[in-house]
């Protein structure tokens, strides 16, 4: 294969690169070697002075199910009337895909790197995993919901002072299809700067 059709190959992956909720996630999920060079994709993102602002927490196997009574009790916590329906929603939240992955946005105190930079390299690590995922053969879905921002879940994952969740990856096989959606109209957003 030429250089060329490899771009091309590449190109059209990302064209046609779609996030299927995680709700619609099943087995199979990739296995501990290639989980292994997803993980190593998605470190590959730009990083101002070789910081590594961010790190990875991979939930497989029975650690979901556990992770998910974090979410449950976390929930119940939060909530002054929980329902016996959505503490077993939270309980089994982890359990809707086969992998997912925690990415923590991990602030280093370094003056010379604006911290602004080094989220936004947390960011282009939860797209890189999406990508990986992708060029691998499976699904994923890139969400935060409620428990990225809760306190006990936050202590639950280990966060050190300053640390954050930039996103849960959720990683899997497509139940379905994902529809296409809308995307944005190229004139409404681009523009070129010229000189005045």
């Amino acid at each position: 294969m030429s250089e060329k059709s490899l771009s091309e190959d590449a190109l059209n992956l990302l064209l046609s690169r779609r996030s299927v909720i995680a709700n619609n996630l099943g087995p199979p999920g990739p296995d501990a070697g290639l989980m292994q060079k997803i993980l190593t994709v998605a470190a590959r993102v730009p990083d101002h002075k070789k910081l590594v602002p961010w790190r990875f927490v991979v939930f497989e196997g029975d650690a979901r199910a556990a992770f998910g009574e974090v979410l449950a009790n976390a929930y119940e916590a939060s909530d002054p009337d929980p329902s016996a329906f959505r503490r077993d929603t939270e309980a089994a939240r982890f359990t809707r895909a086969p992998i997912v992955v925690a990415v923590i946005s991990s602030i280093a105190n370094k003056k010379s790197v604006p911290e602004w930079e080094q989220i936004l390299s947390a960011g282009a690590a939860c797209q890189n995993l999406l990508i990986a995922a992708n060029a691998a053969g499976f699904s994923a879905q890139w969400i935060t919901e409620w428990y990225a921002y809760d306190e006990t879940v936050s202590r639950a994952l280990g966060l050190a002072d300053g640390e954050r969740v930039a996103g849960f990856v959720y990683i899997g096989t497509a139940k379905e299809p994902p529809k296409e959606r809308d995307r944005p109209d190229l004139d409404a957003i681009v523009s070129h700067w010229r000189p005045v």
